[in-house]
Protein backbone atom coordinates (compact mmCIF):
# COMPACT_ATOMS: atom_id res chain seq x y z
CA UNK A 1 0.00 0.00 0.00
CA UNK A 2 1.29 3.52 -0.84
CA UNK A 3 0.48 6.02 1.89
CA UNK A 4 1.03 9.77 2.01
CA UNK A 5 1.35 11.02 5.60
CA UNK A 6 0.82 14.72 6.21
CA UNK A 7 2.23 16.11 9.45
CA UNK A 8 3.31 19.44 10.92
CA UNK A 9 5.96 17.89 13.17
CA UNK A 10 8.66 15.28 12.65
CA UNK A 11 12.08 14.69 14.23
CA UNK A 12 14.30 17.26 12.56
CA UNK A 13 17.25 14.85 12.51
CA UNK A 14 17.81 11.28 13.62
CA UNK A 15 17.41 11.02 17.38
CA UNK A 16 15.76 14.45 17.79
CA UNK A 17 12.67 14.50 20.02
CA UNK A 18 10.04 16.49 18.12
CA UNK A 19 7.07 14.13 17.59
CA UNK A 20 9.17 10.96 17.37
CA UNK A 21 5.99 8.89 17.35
CA UNK A 22 5.24 10.06 13.81
CA UNK A 23 8.52 8.60 12.60
CA UNK A 24 7.94 5.39 14.55
CA UNK A 25 4.46 4.89 13.09
CA UNK A 26 5.85 5.39 9.59
CA UNK A 27 8.85 3.11 10.17
CA UNK A 28 6.71 0.34 11.65
CA UNK A 29 4.50 0.37 8.56
CA UNK A 30 7.56 0.28 6.29
CA UNK A 31 8.65 -2.85 8.13
CA UNK A 32 5.30 -4.41 7.18
CA UNK A 33 6.01 -3.79 3.51
CA UNK A 34 4.14 -0.53 2.88
CA UNK A 35 5.56 2.46 1.00
CA UNK A 36 5.30 5.50 3.25
CA UNK A 37 5.87 9.09 2.14
CA UNK A 38 5.90 11.84 4.80
CA UNK A 39 5.01 15.39 3.78
CA UNK A 40 5.89 18.13 6.30
CA UNK A 41 6.70 21.84 6.40
CA UNK A 42 10.30 22.96 6.18
CA UNK A 43 12.23 23.87 9.33
CA UNK A 44 15.69 25.48 9.35
CA UNK A 45 17.06 22.77 11.66
CA UNK A 46 16.07 19.83 9.43
CA UNK A 47 18.95 17.53 8.59
CA UNK A 48 17.33 14.62 6.79
CA UNK A 49 18.13 12.53 3.72
CA UNK A 50 15.37 11.99 1.12
CA UNK A 51 14.89 8.43 2.40
CA UNK A 52 15.60 7.35 5.98
CA UNK A 53 14.56 4.07 7.61
CA UNK A 54 12.76 3.34 4.34
CA UNK A 55 10.53 6.43 4.76
CA UNK A 56 10.39 8.90 1.86
CA UNK A 57 10.64 12.42 3.28
CA UNK A 58 9.33 15.57 1.55
CA UNK A 59 9.63 19.02 3.17
CA UNK A 60 7.88 22.01 1.60
CA UNK A 61 8.65 25.70 2.11
CA UNK A 62 5.92 28.16 3.05
CA UNK A 63 7.40 31.19 4.86
CA UNK A 64 8.07 34.39 2.88
CA UNK A 65 10.48 35.48 5.64
CA UNK A 66 12.97 33.40 7.61
CA UNK A 67 11.53 34.66 10.91
CA UNK A 68 8.16 33.13 10.01
CA UNK A 69 9.38 29.51 10.06
CA UNK A 70 7.13 28.77 13.05
CA UNK A 71 4.56 26.41 11.55
CA UNK A 72 4.54 23.14 13.44
CA UNK A 73 7.45 21.54 15.29
CA UNK A 74 5.91 22.63 18.60
CA UNK A 75 6.60 26.25 17.66
CA UNK A 76 3.14 27.60 16.84
CA UNK A 77 1.73 28.01 20.35
CA UNK A 78 3.13 29.47 23.55
CA UNK A 79 2.95 26.82 26.22
CA UNK A 80 0.47 24.97 24.00
CA UNK A 81 -2.31 27.34 25.11
CA UNK A 82 -2.10 30.38 22.80
CA UNK A 83 -1.23 30.74 19.13
CA UNK A 84 1.80 32.92 18.62
CA UNK A 85 1.39 36.08 16.54
CA UNK A 86 3.92 34.79 14.00
CA UNK A 87 1.91 31.60 13.56
CA UNK A 88 -1.26 33.57 12.87
CA UNK A 89 0.61 35.76 10.40
CA UNK A 90 2.04 32.82 8.49
CA UNK A 91 -1.11 30.67 8.59
CA UNK A 92 -2.45 31.71 5.15
CA UNK A 93 0.94 31.02 3.53
CA UNK A 94 1.33 27.69 5.34
CA UNK A 95 -2.15 26.45 4.46
CA UNK A 96 -1.76 27.48 0.81
CA UNK A 97 1.65 25.79 0.67
CA UNK A 98 0.19 22.66 2.28
CA UNK A 99 -2.52 22.47 -0.37
CA UNK A 100 0.01 22.95 -3.15
CA UNK A 101 2.35 20.34 -1.70
CA UNK A 102 -0.51 17.85 -1.35
CA UNK A 103 -1.61 18.39 -4.94
CA UNK A 104 1.96 17.98 -6.18
CA UNK A 105 2.65 14.91 -4.06
CA UNK A 106 -0.53 13.15 -5.13
CA UNK A 107 -0.05 13.84 -8.84
CA UNK A 108 0.46 10.73 -10.94
CA UNK A 109 4.11 10.14 -11.73
CA UNK A 110 4.78 11.05 -15.36
CA UNK A 111 1.06 11.55 -15.75
CA UNK A 112 -1.38 14.48 -15.54
CA UNK A 113 -0.31 17.85 -14.17
CA UNK A 114 -0.07 18.36 -10.43
CA UNK A 115 -3.29 20.31 -10.20
CA UNK A 116 -5.46 18.11 -12.40
CA UNK A 117 -8.18 16.10 -10.68
CA UNK A 118 -7.02 12.74 -11.99
CA UNK A 119 -6.62 9.79 -9.58
CA UNK A 120 -3.45 9.62 -7.53
CA UNK A 121 -0.72 7.01 -7.42
CA UNK A 122 -1.22 6.88 -3.63
CA UNK A 123 -3.79 4.61 -2.02
CA UNK A 124 -4.72 7.01 0.80
CA UNK A 125 -3.78 10.13 2.74
CA UNK A 126 -3.06 9.92 6.46
CA UNK A 127 -3.27 13.33 8.17
CA UNK A 128 -1.73 13.66 11.61
CA UNK A 129 -3.40 16.32 13.77
CA UNK A 130 -6.98 17.22 12.96
CA UNK A 131 -5.92 20.87 12.84
CA UNK A 132 -4.28 22.23 10.81
CA UNK A 133 -3.72 19.22 8.55
CA UNK A 134 -7.11 17.52 8.38
CA UNK A 135 -8.97 20.09 6.32
CA UNK A 136 -6.44 20.49 3.45
CA UNK A 137 -5.98 16.71 3.38
CA UNK A 138 -9.76 16.23 3.17
CA UNK A 139 -10.03 18.73 0.34
CA UNK A 140 -7.24 17.20 -1.76
CA UNK A 141 -8.30 13.67 -0.88
CA UNK A 142 -11.83 14.40 -2.03
CA UNK A 143 -10.69 15.88 -5.31
CA UNK A 144 -8.27 13.01 -5.94
CA UNK A 145 -10.72 10.32 -4.88
CA UNK A 146 -8.46 9.19 -2.03
CA UNK A 147 -9.65 7.87 1.33
CA UNK A 148 -8.55 9.96 4.29
CA UNK A 149 -7.36 8.76 7.70
CA UNK A 150 -7.17 11.46 10.37
CA UNK A 151 -5.25 10.88 13.61
CA UNK A 152 -5.91 13.00 16.70
CA UNK A 153 -3.08 13.68 19.13
CA UNK A 154 -4.45 16.15 21.70
CA UNK A 155 -3.67 19.81 21.05
CA UNK A 156 -5.52 19.67 17.72
CA UNK A 157 -8.80 18.72 19.42
CA UNK A 158 -8.38 21.37 22.11
CA UNK A 159 -7.88 24.02 19.42
CA UNK A 160 -11.03 22.87 17.60
CA UNK A 161 -13.04 23.10 20.81
CA UNK A 162 -11.96 26.70 21.50
CA UNK A 163 -12.91 28.46 18.25
CA UNK A 164 -16.12 28.20 16.23
CA UNK A 165 -14.33 28.47 12.88
CA UNK A 166 -11.83 25.79 13.87
CA UNK A 167 -14.70 23.64 15.13
CA UNK A 168 -16.50 24.01 11.79
CA UNK A 169 -13.39 22.99 9.85
CA UNK A 170 -12.77 20.10 12.23
CA UNK A 171 -16.35 18.87 11.98
CA UNK A 172 -16.31 18.93 8.18
CA UNK A 173 -13.00 17.05 8.16
CA UNK A 174 -14.18 14.39 10.60
CA UNK A 175 -17.36 13.78 8.62
CA UNK A 176 -15.36 13.45 5.41
CA UNK A 177 -12.78 11.08 6.87
CA UNK A 178 -12.84 7.41 5.99
CA UNK A 179 -11.28 6.63 9.37
CA UNK A 180 -10.47 8.59 12.51
CA UNK A 181 -8.02 7.42 15.17
CA UNK A 182 -7.54 8.79 18.67
CA UNK A 183 -4.78 7.77 21.05
CA UNK A 184 -7.13 7.83 24.06
CA UNK A 185 -10.78 7.22 24.88
CA UNK A 186 -11.05 10.85 25.99
CA UNK A 187 -9.97 12.13 22.56
CA UNK A 188 -12.26 9.60 20.88
CA UNK A 189 -15.28 10.93 22.78
CA UNK A 190 -14.35 14.54 22.01
CA UNK A 191 -13.95 13.67 18.33
CA UNK A 192 -17.48 12.26 18.29
CA UNK A 193 -18.76 15.50 19.80
CA UNK A 194 -17.02 17.44 17.04
CA UNK A 195 -18.69 15.36 14.33
CA UNK A 196 -16.74 12.13 13.78
CA UNK A 197 -18.85 9.19 12.64
CA UNK A 198 -18.96 6.55 15.40
CA UNK A 199 -18.58 3.67 12.94
CA UNK A 200 -15.37 5.17 11.54
CA UNK A 201 -13.68 6.33 14.76
CA UNK A 202 -11.59 4.16 17.05
CA UNK A 203 -9.02 4.33 19.81
CA UNK A 204 -5.55 3.33 18.66
CA UNK A 205 -2.75 3.71 21.23
CA UNK A 206 0.84 4.60 20.58
CA UNK A 207 3.66 2.11 20.98
CA UNK A 208 7.27 2.06 22.09
CA UNK A 209 10.49 0.43 20.95
CA UNK A 210 11.31 -2.04 23.77
CA UNK A 211 14.91 -2.32 22.60
CA UNK A 212 15.52 1.44 22.70
CA UNK A 213 13.68 1.93 25.99
CA UNK A 214 14.62 -0.89 28.32
CA UNK A 215 16.29 -1.49 31.69
CA UNK A 216 19.86 -0.17 31.41
CA UNK A 217 21.94 -0.73 34.55
CA UNK A 218 25.01 0.53 32.70
CA UNK A 219 23.45 3.98 32.22
CA UNK A 220 22.94 4.62 35.93
CA UNK A 221 26.52 5.48 36.86
CA UNK A 222 27.00 7.76 33.84
CA UNK A 223 23.86 9.81 34.42
CA UNK A 224 24.50 10.11 38.14
CA UNK A 225 28.00 11.34 37.43
CA UNK A 226 26.58 13.99 35.09
CA UNK A 227 24.19 15.16 37.82
CA UNK A 228 26.84 14.89 40.57
CA UNK A 229 24.79 12.31 42.51
CA UNK A 230 26.22 9.57 44.68
CA UNK A 231 24.93 6.01 44.25
CA UNK A 232 22.46 6.03 47.13
CA UNK A 233 20.93 9.39 46.27
CA UNK A 234 17.33 9.06 45.00
CA UNK A 235 16.70 10.39 41.48
CA UNK A 236 13.16 11.29 40.43
CA UNK A 237 12.66 12.07 36.73
CA UNK A 238 10.07 13.90 34.67
CA UNK A 239 10.28 14.22 30.91
CA UNK A 240 8.59 16.30 28.21
CA UNK A 241 8.16 19.70 26.63
CA UNK A 242 7.97 22.50 29.18
CA UNK A 243 4.34 23.43 28.55
CA UNK A 244 1.39 23.73 30.92
CA UNK A 245 -0.32 20.41 30.14
CA UNK A 246 2.72 18.42 31.28
CA UNK A 247 1.99 19.49 34.87
CA UNK A 248 5.58 20.20 35.89
CA UNK A 249 4.42 23.12 38.03
CA UNK A 250 2.34 20.70 40.10
CA UNK A 251 5.36 18.42 40.46
CA UNK A 252 7.46 21.33 41.75
CA UNK A 253 4.73 22.14 44.28
CA UNK A 254 4.87 18.51 45.45
CA UNK A 255 8.66 18.40 45.73
CA UNK A 256 9.14 20.11 49.15
CA UNK A 257 7.09 17.34 50.80
CA UNK A 258 9.27 14.68 49.12
CA UNK A 259 12.39 16.44 50.40
CA UNK A 260 11.08 16.39 53.97
CA UNK A 261 11.14 12.58 53.83
CA UNK A 262 14.14 12.22 51.50
CA UNK A 263 16.31 15.34 51.85
CA UNK A 264 18.99 13.94 49.55
CA UNK A 265 16.55 13.29 46.66
CA UNK A 266 17.04 15.10 43.38
CA UNK A 267 14.50 15.91 40.70
CA UNK A 268 15.54 16.02 37.03
CA UNK A 269 13.16 17.62 34.53
CA UNK A 270 14.27 16.68 31.02
CA UNK A 271 13.00 18.85 28.18
CA UNK A 272 12.76 22.40 26.94
CA UNK A 273 10.01 24.83 26.07
CA UNK A 274 8.35 28.16 26.68
CA UNK A 275 7.99 27.67 30.44
CA UNK A 276 11.66 27.04 31.23
CA UNK A 277 12.21 30.39 32.99
CA UNK A 278 8.81 30.28 34.70
CA UNK A 279 9.45 26.82 36.16
CA UNK A 280 12.97 27.74 37.26
CA UNK A 281 11.57 30.80 39.03
CA UNK A 282 8.94 28.62 40.73
CA UNK A 283 11.68 26.30 42.01
CA UNK A 284 13.57 29.27 43.43
CA UNK A 285 10.44 30.66 45.08
CA UNK A 286 9.76 27.27 46.72
CA UNK A 287 13.34 27.09 47.99
CA UNK A 288 14.04 23.83 46.13
CA UNK A 289 16.23 25.08 43.26
CA UNK A 290 19.33 23.30 44.59
CA UNK A 291 17.57 19.92 44.33
CA UNK A 292 16.05 20.42 40.86
CA UNK A 293 17.97 19.91 37.61
CA UNK A 294 16.61 21.33 34.34
CA UNK A 295 18.62 19.39 31.77
CA UNK A 296 17.21 20.96 28.62
CA UNK A 297 16.22 18.88 25.59
CA UNK A 298 18.14 15.65 25.13
CA UNK A 299 18.39 13.42 22.10
CA UNK A 300 16.51 10.12 22.18
CA UNK A 301 19.46 7.96 23.21
CA UNK A 302 20.24 10.25 26.14
CA UNK A 303 16.58 10.32 27.12
CA UNK A 304 16.69 6.55 27.31
CA UNK A 305 19.77 6.76 29.56
CA UNK A 306 18.05 9.16 31.94
CA UNK A 307 14.89 7.07 32.09
CA UNK A 308 16.85 3.93 32.85
CA UNK A 309 18.64 5.74 35.70
CA UNK A 310 15.58 7.07 37.53
CA UNK A 311 14.38 5.63 40.82
CA UNK A 312 10.89 7.01 40.10
CA UNK A 313 9.45 8.38 36.87
CA UNK A 314 6.64 10.95 37.20
CA UNK A 315 4.04 11.90 34.58
CA UNK A 316 2.04 14.70 36.29
CA UNK A 317 -0.22 15.57 33.32
CA UNK A 318 -3.00 18.15 33.69
CA UNK A 319 -5.74 19.65 31.58
CA UNK A 320 -4.40 23.14 30.98
CA UNK A 321 -6.20 26.46 31.05
CA UNK A 322 -7.20 26.14 27.39
CA UNK A 323 -8.62 22.61 27.78
CA UNK A 324 -5.57 20.99 26.17
CA UNK A 325 -4.42 17.65 27.56
CA UNK A 326 -2.09 14.93 26.36
CA UNK A 327 -4.00 12.08 24.74
CA UNK A 328 -1.49 9.41 25.76
CA UNK A 329 1.97 10.72 26.69
CA UNK A 330 4.67 8.94 24.70
CA UNK A 331 7.03 9.45 27.61
CA UNK A 332 4.75 7.32 29.77
CA UNK A 333 5.16 4.36 27.42
CA UNK A 334 8.91 4.95 27.29
CA UNK A 335 9.07 4.90 31.07
CA UNK A 336 7.08 1.66 31.10
CA UNK A 337 9.44 0.13 28.55
CA UNK A 338 12.35 1.16 30.77
CA UNK A 339 10.75 -0.77 33.68
CA UNK A 340 10.58 2.34 35.84
CA UNK A 341 8.22 2.63 38.82
CA UNK A 342 5.77 5.27 37.63
CA UNK A 343 3.59 7.87 39.32
CA UNK A 344 1.09 9.41 36.90
CA UNK A 345 -2.10 11.43 36.83
CA UNK A 346 -5.40 9.60 36.44
CA UNK A 347 -6.25 11.55 33.28
CA UNK A 348 -7.02 11.08 29.57
CA UNK A 349 -5.33 7.97 28.14
CA UNK A 350 -3.06 7.24 31.11
CA UNK A 351 -5.46 4.83 32.90
CA UNK A 352 -5.75 2.85 29.65
CA UNK A 353 -2.18 1.60 30.05
CA UNK A 354 -1.53 1.99 33.80
CA UNK A 355 -3.67 -0.05 36.18
CA UNK A 356 -3.27 1.60 39.57
CA UNK A 357 -1.21 -0.60 41.86
CA UNK A 358 -0.24 -2.98 39.03
CA UNK A 359 1.78 -1.00 36.48
CA UNK A 360 2.26 2.18 38.51
CA UNK A 361 0.53 4.51 40.95
CA UNK A 362 -2.20 6.89 39.75
CA UNK A 363 -3.03 10.14 41.52
CA UNK A 364 -5.69 12.84 41.05
CA UNK A 365 -4.97 15.74 38.72
CA UNK A 366 -3.42 18.88 40.25
CA UNK A 367 -3.00 17.29 43.69
CA UNK A 368 0.54 17.99 44.98
CA UNK A 369 -0.08 16.18 48.28
CA UNK A 370 -1.15 12.94 46.58
CA UNK A 371 1.71 13.26 44.11
CA UNK A 372 4.32 13.65 46.84
CA UNK A 373 2.82 10.78 48.85
CA UNK A 374 3.01 8.43 45.85
CA UNK A 375 6.60 9.41 45.02
CA UNK A 376 7.63 8.94 48.64
CA UNK A 377 5.86 5.58 48.80
CA UNK A 378 7.95 4.27 45.91
CA UNK A 379 11.18 5.68 47.32
CA UNK A 380 10.39 3.97 50.64
CA UNK A 381 9.39 0.59 49.19
CA UNK A 382 11.98 -0.81 46.79
CA UNK A 383 10.11 -4.10 46.39
CA UNK A 384 6.92 -2.34 45.32
CA UNK A 385 8.87 -0.10 42.95
CA UNK A 386 10.57 -3.10 41.32
CA UNK A 387 7.28 -5.01 40.96
CA UNK A 388 5.47 -2.09 39.34
CA UNK A 389 8.37 -1.47 36.95
CA UNK A 390 8.53 -5.11 35.90
CA UNK A 391 4.77 -5.25 35.34
CA UNK A 392 4.89 -2.09 33.23
CA UNK A 393 7.68 -3.51 31.09
CA UNK A 394 5.72 -6.74 30.66
CA UNK A 395 2.68 -4.87 29.38
CA UNK A 396 4.77 -3.05 26.81
CA UNK A 397 6.31 -6.29 25.56
CA UNK A 398 2.92 -8.00 25.27
CA UNK A 399 0.73 -5.22 23.86
CA UNK A 400 2.34 -1.88 23.13
CA UNK A 401 5.33 -2.26 20.83
CA UNK A 402 5.37 -0.30 17.58
CA UNK A 403 5.25 -3.55 15.62
CA UNK A 404 2.07 -4.57 17.47
CA UNK A 405 0.38 -1.22 16.88
CA UNK A 406 1.44 -1.27 13.20
CA UNK A 407 -0.95 -4.14 12.66
CA UNK A 408 -3.74 -1.94 14.03
CA UNK A 409 -2.78 0.92 11.71
CA UNK A 410 -2.79 -1.51 8.81
CA UNK A 411 -6.33 -2.60 9.70
CA UNK A 412 -7.42 1.06 9.83
CA UNK A 413 -5.99 1.62 6.35
CA UNK A 414 -7.72 -1.44 4.97
CA UNK A 415 -11.07 -0.33 6.40
CA UNK A 416 -10.54 3.16 4.95
CA UNK A 417 -9.95 1.72 1.50
CA UNK A 418 -13.28 -0.11 1.67
CA UNK A 419 -15.14 3.21 2.07
CA UNK A 420 -14.28 4.28 -1.50
CA UNK A 421 -14.63 0.97 -3.29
Amino acid sequence: MRVLMLTTSYPKYAGETTAPFIEEIAASLVRRGHEIHVLAPFHPAIRRAPVERGIHLHFFRYAPLAALNVWGYAGSQRGDVQLKAQALAVAPFALAATLGALFNATAQHNGPSAFSLQPSAFDLIHAHWLLPNGFPAALVGGLRGLPLVVSLHGSDVALAERHWLAAAAAGATLRAASAVTACSADLHLRALRLGARPARARVLPYGVDPQAFCPRPDARAQVRAELALHEGQPLVLALGRLVYKKGFGVLLDAWPAVLRRHPAARLAIVGDGDLRDELAQQARALGIAASVHFTGQLERARTSDYLASADVFVVPSVRDQSGNVDGLPNTLLEGMGSARPIVATRLAGIPQVIDDGTHGLLVPERDPASLSDAITRLLDDAALAARLGANARGRIERELTWDATAQLWEAVYQDALLTVR
